[in-house]
C-alpha cells in the first residue's frame, strides 16, 4: 500500500461527490479482504447526522446488501470520530476509504473499500485547480467550454434560486410590516435605490417613515424631502443654500410632530461613485416618485407590461436638484439619473416582489409574469458582467444577468464548484472510467 499526500488534493465533500457519481473505475474492485465489490446503487447523500449514504445497494463477494454507507478520507477516521459507539452505524454494511491505514481488514466487521487506485488522478488535479484558483471564477479559462444547453439549464435554476432568495428577504419584510403590502413595497423600492452601496441604509431610512406618513405629506415636495433628508441625517447644517436651510427648518417641526429620530449621517456612503448616484440625488428621485400617493403597490399588480412599469416609476428630481448633486454644492455638469435606475428598482424590487405575492398567494401566474419580465428586460451593466464577458459568458438580458451575478456571488465566490452544473461538468469532461 503506498501512502500519498491526500489532503491537497481531496476532501470529504469531493470523496462524497466521487462515490455518488460513480466517479471512479467501477470494474475489478474489492475490500481489503479480496471479497468483490459491485455498486448497484450508491445510494441517497445523508445532509443530517448518521452515515453518509442511506438506501445503498452493493453485491459483495455473491451477497447483495442493502443499508447505508459511510465514507472517511482514512480508515481510522471511523474511531475518529468515535463511530464505534456511535448506534446509528451498526447498520454500515460497507465503510468505503481512500487510504486504508489499519492493519485490520474490517471496521468492526464491517467490510472495507479502498478506492484510492481507482479515483482518476485527473480529477483530483482539476479539483485541486478548481479550489486554488485566482481566476475571476474558478474555472476561469475553460468556463465557455461548455456546451450553451448545460448553460441554459443552469441560469434558468440561478435566475429562480435569486428570486426566491429575494423573496424571502422580503418575505421577513413584509412579517415586519405586520403583512402591509403597501409599506412591504415602498421598503423594496427604497432598498434598491441605495443600491449597490446605500441599500441598507435606504431601507433602515423607508423603515424609520412610515408609507402612510409620507403618503398624508404627498401635496408638498417640500415636506417630502424635508421628511426624508432629515430622517437621512443630512440636514444638520448649517447651509449657505435658502433651500436645503427651508428643509431644516420644516424637519424641525415634523420631528417633533412625529416624534422622529433620525439616522446618523456617517451610515451613508459617497466614495466613488457617479454623482447621479449620490444617495442626496436618490432621495430626491425617491421624494418625486412617492408624491405618487398610495396604492402603488396595487397599481403595480395590475400592469401587464413592462412599459407600464417605466412610465410609473421612472422619475426625475425635480427643482433644487435639477442644478444640484449636494446642499449648497452647484453642479458644473449636470447628469440626471437615468432609465437605468428604474430598470435597476424593477428587477431588484418589483418582479422579486411580484414573484413573492404569486408564491404567498397560490397564483402562479404572478410568477410567471416576474420571470417573463425578466426575460423582456435589457441585461445589466455592472463590474460583474464586465467580468463574466472577459471569460467568454455574455448575459442576453436582465434574466441570464441576475442568474449570473447570484452565480457568481453564491457559487463561484464560495468554490461551491461541486454544487454548480458548470464546475461539475468540467470536473468530469474527458475523465475514462
Amino acid at each position: 500500500m503506498t501512502i500519498v499526500q491526500i489532503a491537497p488534493l481531496l476532501t470529504e465533500e469531493l470523496f462524497q461527490y466521487i462515490w455518488q457519481h460513480r466517479l471512479f473505475t467501477i470494474s475489478h474492485l474489492h475490500t481489503i479482504e479480496g471479497e468483490a465489490v459491485q455498486v448497484l446503487q450508491p445510494g441517497v447523500l445523508n445532509s443530517n447526522d448518521g452515515p453518509d449514504f442511506s438506501n445503498a445497494r452493493l453485491r459483495i463477494g455473491d451477497t447483495i446488501w442493502a443499508g447505508n454507507v459511510e465514507l472517511h478520507l482514512k480508515t481510522s477516521d471511523w474511531y475518529r470520530h468515535n463511530h464505534q459507539r456511535d448506534p446509528r452505524y451498526k447498520n454500515v454494511v460497507l465503510h468505503v476509504v481512500f487510504e486504508h491505514d489499519l492493519e485490520e481488514t474490517t471496521t468492526q466487521g464491517i467490510p472495507c473499500l479502498e478506492l484510492q487506485s481507482a479515483i482518476p488522478k485527473m480529477l483530483l488535479h482539476r479539483y485541486a485547480q478548481l479550489k486554488h484558483s485566482g481566476h475571476f471564477v474558478p474555472c476561469g479559462g475553460n468556463v465557455a467550454t461548455v456546451e450553451r444547453l448545460t448553460w441554459r439549464s443552469w441560469k434558468d435554476r440561478m435566475l429562480v434560486e435569486r428570486l426566491e432568495r429575494r423573496a424571502d428577504m422580503m418575505k421577513e419584510w413584509l412579517n415586519k410590516s405586520r403583512n402591509n403590502w403597501e409599506e412591504c413595497c415602498y421598503w423594496a423600492i427604497a432598498h434598491s435605490y441605495g443600491l449597490p452601496v446605500n441599500g441598507d441604509a435606504f431601507l433602515k431610512l423607508a423603515q424609520s417613515l412610515p408609507y402612510t406618513m409620507l403618503v398624508r405629506n404627498k401635496h408638498n415636495l417640500v415636506q417630502l424631502e424635508a421628511l426624508l433628508f432629515g430622517q437621512a441625517g443630512m440636514l444638520e447644517g448649517p447651509f449657505s443654500d435658502e433651500y436645503p436651510s427651508e428643509l431644516q427648518a420644516e424637519y424641525v417641526f415634523l420631528k417633533r410632530k412625529y416624534h422622529l429620530l433620525s439616522l446618523l449621517p456617517h451610515q451613508w456612503k459617497w466614495l466613488r461613485m457617479r454623482p447621479s448616484s449620490f444617495p442626496s440625488v436618490r432621495l430626491a428621485s425617491l421624494a418625486v416618485l412617492l408624491q405618487q400617493g398610495r396604492d402603488l403597490f396595487a397599481r403595480l399588480l395590475e400592469m401587464k407590461d413592462l412599459q407600464h412599469f417605466h412610465e410609473v416609476l421612472f422619475v426625475q428630481p425635480e427643482g433644487y436638484w435639477k442644478d444640484h448633486y449636494r446642499f449648497d454644492t452647484p453642479a458644473v455638469i449636470m447628469r440626471r439619473p437615468g432609465i437605468m435606475v428604474t430598470r435597476n428598482v424593477i428587477i431588484n424590487s418589483i418582479l422579486p416582489l411580484l414573484y413573492l405575492y404569486g408564491r404567498e398567494k397560490g397564483l402562479p401566474e404572478y410568477q410567471e409574469r416576474a420571470l417573463g419580465m425578466m426575460e423582456a428586460l435589457p441585461a445589466e451593466e455592472n463590474n460583474v458582467m464586465e467580468g463574466w464577458k472577459k471569460v467568454g459568458i455574455l448575459a442576453g438580458d436582465a434574466a441570464d444577468s441576475q442568474a449570473l451575478l447570484h452565480l457568481k456571488q453564491h457559487y463561484c465566490e464560495e468554490k461551491r464548484c461541486l454544487q454548480c452544473a458548470i464546475g461539475c461538468k468540467l470536473l468530469k469532461t474527458g475523465i475514462a472510467l
